[in-house]
């Protein structure tokens, strides 16, 4: 068992200039937290693995295929692997909590 405090694991993420914090890791999931600034963009592409976000703090609207959801704390995202998905339109800094099964780059074939 682990275990991990979010207030804890916000702060070590924002004494990073990483966008992305990764804090578990095992091989049916990883964690981590993730930070955009306001009008940052967000520049990932799909991924491999089964997706979820929590939104923990922020505002902005998620694109996914061709779909649109704003995005506010209390927001719980699923998407699955080899969707095209990102965080548009950041009007405040948002933090998020990810869930990544299995792990995040556990399933690429490079």
């Amino acid at each position: 068992m682990q275990t991990f405090q979010i207030d804890t694991l916000l702060v070590e993420s924002n004494n990073r200039a990483a966008a992305w914090m990764e804090f578990l890791r095992v091989s049916s999931m990883s964690m981590g937290l993730y930070s955009l600034k306001a009008g940052q963009a967000d520049l990932q592409t799909p991924h491999s693995e089964d997706e979820a976000y929590y939104v923990l703090a922020g505002k902005a609207s998620f694109q996914f295929g061709q779909q649109r959801q704003e995005v506010r704390p209390g927001t719980l995202l699923f998407v699955e692997r080899g969707i095209e998905h990102r965080f548009v339109d950041v009007s405040e800094d948002l933090t998020v909590l990810v869930f990544f099964a299995p792990a995040e780059g556990s399933e690429r074939k490079d």
